[in-house]
């Protein structure tokens, strides 16, 4: 099944109780000292039309004392502590053919597992997300704010893009236990922000987001994010914006190096200045968390006696030696065929240069693979690519031709280099200049501006008096005369 970008519409799920089920689902459920809320939730849970043949239940106990009881199958956290750790172990201890994550204080509708899984049966790349309600019951319970005013802008996330996984929560989500995997499963360092996090990843690995107002919960009460918003945000934001660079605002900084880099850029190693070029012009553009990997036969680099100046690999080491201490740049033996959790792959033949914006006017094309025209050889069109990391993802997984796939989902274009700022090595500009010297530039001209604009102001009011004094003197003379 091909869905293009997020918009699910064109599957049609079964309605509830008109279908038979065949997937297994395991609930995931982490806690910690809630043994009365974690009662309560199982007891839902042991009240669901979804098969019971079909459905088991991990309780993770993350260190709680006493720990808790459940009838159910419980595993007790060993190392590490924090909600992302305990998903990770009830991931791992998990049999379903799906994952449904559930937080240990939720009431759930009868039907929320049949109505998550029923997406499943048709996609296998489908995360759901159901509805949750904050209240004192379902009936005057409402959704949080901020997930309705996106639902409703979106319509249901259809339109969402590659956003969809902002509303991904761990509070009622459900994915395939292979999709999990494909994403590298949930990171056990973080303990807040996890759920985005996760959410990130799995739009990485081809995920379509579908969110389900049939598949309701209940929570007793506001969330945290409700009672102390600014509070979570200046937590969480300390650790996304290494983690997810889709979040340019996160990533202010102009020299600053994050975890996930926004574009890896990927160049095979061929003769010394030609490569060097296309690098250091990947590194000085206007998009400063760009990574590159430089391709070539490394392993090949011994250290044995050679002779420095006629070693026959003597291009290979130099480029080695150039950049073995550039935290940006790393060495592979073959390009990667995705470089996920990173959102895109520019690939650039050697020699070619990048202008100071041309990453950035590529990735604003939107698309999922925008190939771009630098010249006609005997061999056919020498191109580079930018390929959209999710795109691909899901078209490996859907299996076919991946390009045409990519376009039919994501969308694909030409475009010719010159127009987009690429150029040989012998005609580019070289790669010079500071930008922190231009901004410094940029405030004092601001500066000056300023002053030049308090200036003339200055100069218009005293203009303005200079207009009005000769009306008053003309004014008091004729009142004299008259009387």
């Amino acid at each position: 099944m091909k869905v293009r970008r997020n918009d699910y519409g064109s599957l049609r799920p079964p309605a509830i109780g008109a279908w038979t089920p065949e997937l297994t689902v395991t609930v995931v459920i982490p806690a910690y000292n809630c043994q009365d809320e974690l009662d309560r939730t199982l007891a839902t849970l042991a009240r669901q039309t979804y098969p019971s043949h079909l459905l088991d239940v991990v309780v993770v106990d993350d260190g709680s004392e006493p720990a808790l009881r459940a009838e159910a199958q419980i595993v007790r956290v060993r190392e590490g502590w924090g909600r992302g750790n305990a998903r990770n172990v009830g991931a791992r201890a998990a049999t379903g053919d799906v994952i449904h994550w559930l937080d240990a204080d939720m009431i759930l509708a009868p039907d929320h597992v049949e109505a998550h899984m029923r997406w499943h049966h048709l996609l296998d790349y489908a995360v759901v997300v159901g509805e949750v309600l904050f209240g004192d019951d379902f009936d005057s319970g409402t959704v949080q704010p901020y997930t309705a005013k996106m639902l409703e802008e979106t319509r249901r996330l259809r339109d969402a893009g590659t956003s969809a996984y902002l509303l991904h929560t761990g509070a009622t989500a459900s994915v395939s236990a292979r999709l999990l995997a494909d994403a590298g499963g949930v990171d056990p360092r973080l303990n807040m922000a996890e759920d985005t996090e996760l959410g990130y990843r799995l739009a990485q690995a081809g995920a379509v987001f579908i969110p389900d107002g049939e598949a309701r919960s209940l929570h007793v009460g506001e969330s945290t994010v409700m009672r102390r918003q600014q509070e979570v945000h200046r937590h969480n934001w300390s650790y996304l914006g290494d983690h997810i660079p889709d979040l340019r605002w996160l990533r202010s900084h102009p020299r600053r190096q994050w975890l996930v880099p926004y574009v890896r850029v990927t160049v095979e190693a061929a003769g010394y200045e030609q490569t060097r070029a296309t690098v250091d012009s990947a590194l000085a553009g206007s998009v400063p968390d760009v990574a590159v990997t430089l391709v070539g036969p490394w392993s090949l680099l011994g250290d044995g006696r050679r002779s420095n100046l006629d070693d026959p690999l003597l291009d290979l080491r130099l480029l080695h030696n150039l950049y073995a201490h550039e935290p940006r740049v790393s060495f592979a033996w073959k390009a990667p065929e995705s470089v996920a959790p990173t959102p895109y792959l520019l690939s650039v033949p050697p020699g070619w240069v990048l202008g100071a914006d041309t990453v950035a006017r590529l990735v604003a094309l939107d698309e999922g693979l925008v190939s771009v025209a630098l010249e006609e050889s005997g061999s056919g069109v020498v191109s580079a690519r930018l390929e959209r990391t999710a795109a691909f993802a899901r078209a490996r997984r859907v299996g076919g031709d991946l390009d045409a796939l990519v376009d039919e989902m994501f969308g694909s274009v030409w475009v010719g280099g010159r127009e987009y700022g690429l150029a040989t090595a012998e005609e580019a500009e070289p790669v010079a200049g500071d930008p922190a010297k231009w901004r410094a530039l940029a405030t004092r001209r601001r500066d000056e501006i300023r002053a030049l604009e308090a200036e003339v102001a200055a100069l218009r009011a005293e203009l303005a008096q200079a207009k009005e004094e000769p009306a008053k003197t003309g004014l008091a003379t004729f009142l004299r005369r008259v009387i």
